[in-house]
């Protein structure tokens, strides 16, 4: 397929495919080699296809199957300096890595692929902006607080994948531990569902075709919560847009692309 479809998203492991006819990639391996197979080939994607994997950070939940899977397919590793000490002092193998410099861009075939930093409680985390096809996509997650450069980075994509991690009175009156509250509330933790509301917001323009909201805890957020206060928030200064979950245990919504028009298969 030409276009991008989430394989998994949330705090059990990430991964994201993003291709065209010539450029196929994954945004983070943080799920099973096995469960990556699967899940490309249920939208019609051959693992051995896979051209590289870009890695947000090195949190677990994004780099669980990395080793494996890129030892089995000879595939490298695209990240920046700081998040490759990451994960070469987390794995017990290690990639073949290719550094990339934040706030630069590059390309991996006829993707043009820009990294820029978010506030998040790891070395060097990055969220990515991709140029494919005549379209925009932001990709952006685990960040805990919206800075003006994730803002200006966000403005005028075509198709965003969004964080909407938490409702905050969920997470205070959760089981968890105080720390883990405290992480997860912190401007270096995740962003709420009013955060992401607001962002959207700040960022909505004409030409946004779809978002998905991303990363929901399944604790401490509910889907119907989630796309609710999104809604409300767009809806209450005459905004709307096309939204969906991108899911932990199964395939999200596909977007399939085109230079001149868009489908969103479920």
């Amino acid at each position: 397929m030409q276009g991008f479809c989430p394989l998994a998203s949330g705090s059990k492991g990430n991964a994201i495919f993003v291709g065209t006819q010539t450029t196929r990639i994954l945004i983070d391996a943080g799920i099973s080699m096995s469960t990556i197979v699967e899940r490309l080939h249920e939208i019609g994607v051959e693992a051995d296809t896979i051209q590289a994997v870009i890695v947000t950070h090195e949190h677990v939940d994004h780099i669980k199957g990395l080793s494996v899977f890129c030892e089995r397919y000879g595939v490298p590793v695209l990240t920046n300096a700081e998040t490759a000490k990451g994960i070469y002092f987390a794995l017990s193998t290690r990639p073949r890595f290719k550094i990339f410099t934040t706030g630069e861009p590059f390309h991996v075939g006829d993707l043009e692929i820009e990294p820029f930093s978010i506030p998040h409680d790891t070395l060097d985390p990055v969220a990515f902006i991709i140029k494919m096809l005549g379209c925009k996509i932001g990709f952006c997650t685990d960040l805990g607080c919206v800075t003006s450069l994730v803002r200006k980075s966000l403005e005028l994509c075509d198709y965003l994948y969004l964080e909407a991690n938490h409702e905050p009175a969920m997470v205070h009156a959760c089981n968890r531990p105080q720390v883990y509250k405290q992480r997860v509330l912190s401007r270096q933790g995740h962003l709420s569902n009013g955060d992401c509301a607001a962002l959207l917001g700040a960022i909505w323009h004409p030409g946004l075709k779809h978002v998905h909201l991303a990363h929901l805890s399944s604790e401490c957020n509910a889907e119907e919560r989630a796309l609710a206060i999104v809604r409300e928030h767009l809806a209450a200064s005459g905004r709307s847009v096309p939204l969906s979950i991108a899911y932990q245990d199964k395939l999200s919504w596909a977007i399939q692309l085109d230079a001149l028009r868009y489908t969103v298969r479920g």
